[in-house]
């Protein structure tokens, strides 16, 4: 069902999504039916099945939720925060409905800017179970080059997490989460949006950030999980997820194969 103000869709919580993100990062996870969902692995799930004809130029939907502004913007995921109540369980229904929180329009350095929040809520069984919000901006389109920030001089203290990233992952970690963006596969399409080389996708550096927390036995339910991206992360690399600066408990960062933060993340009791 679908409206101008939200959008809703059930569907049954399957297992081969499970199976199928295990396989990219050549890990176990366990996905037979009645097991839960890992946290942030929602994001497997109950994705938008937008049609061919919907799409843009870029590779994003025009139409629905969140509809992005006239003018040919480019699109950069900035963040968004996901609060665990449950888990969801394999094999039984399951319904998100999405809504825009916030939509602001503002005017940047670089032209026009629209900062717009996805809330999505996540229910199972009567009950809710993750609620996330998600922060889009669109920005004036163009190949002006994106600034790089220095490598961080802090050092590495406690356990890191490591992920090798080529354009096969790229492809498959796109098609697990039915998305389109031209960043992420089409070179020249990089360029003129005025990236170097391929885009590592944001949400692959957020969900790396939790599963580090996850695979060091650090639980998400009753907390947010919060993740802001600072900085592109471009061509095929091995990037690292380093501990914050209070320990992993409480958060996480993204660093590139040269050092540069691209993403970090905070973790906060819920309600806080």
């Amino acid at each position: 069902m679908t409206s101008p103000d939200f959008d809703t869709r059930t569907e049954v919580i399957s297992a081969e999504p499970i199976e199928s993100m295990a396989a990219l990062l050549d890990i176990d996870v366990p996905h037979a039916l009645g097991d839960v969902v890992p946290p942030i692995w929602h994001w497997l799930h109950l994705l938008p099945r937008d049609k061919q004809s919907d799409l843009g130029e870029d590779g994003h939907p025009v139409i629905g939720i969140p509809a992005p502004p006239e003018g040919g913007r480019r699109r950069m995921f900035a963040g968004g925060r996901v609060t665990t109540f449950g888990s969801l369980r394999i094999g039984e229904p399951a319904t998100k409905v999405t809504s825009i929180a916030k939509s602001v329009d503002k005017t940047g350095r670089t032209g026009a800017l629209t900062f717009t929040t996805v809330l999505q809520e996540i229910t199972q069984g009567g009950e809710l179970v993750i609620r996330e919000e998600q922060d889009i901006v669109y920005r004036a389109g163009g190949s002006a080059p994106l600034p790089t920030p220095a490598p961080s001089p802090d050092p590495v203290t406690g356990p890191t997490l490591s992920l090798q990233v080529d354009e096969k992952l790229l492809f498959r970690f796109s098609a697990l989460t039915y998305n389109a963006h031209r960043i992420h596969y089409d070179l020249d399409w990089c360029r003129k949006e005025g990236y170097d080389g391929l885009v590592i996708h944001g949400p692959l550096l957020a969900f790396m950030m939790a599963d580090h927390m996850r695979r060091r036995g650090l639980s998400l339910h009753g907390r947010t999980f919060g993740y802001r991206l600072v900085s592109p992360m471009t061509q095929p690399q091995t990037f690292t997820v380093v501990p914050g600066p209070d320990g992993l408990d409480k958060g996480a960062a993204a660093r590139s194969a040269a050092g540069v933060v691209c993403a970090t993340s905070t973790v906060t009791e819920e309600g806080r």
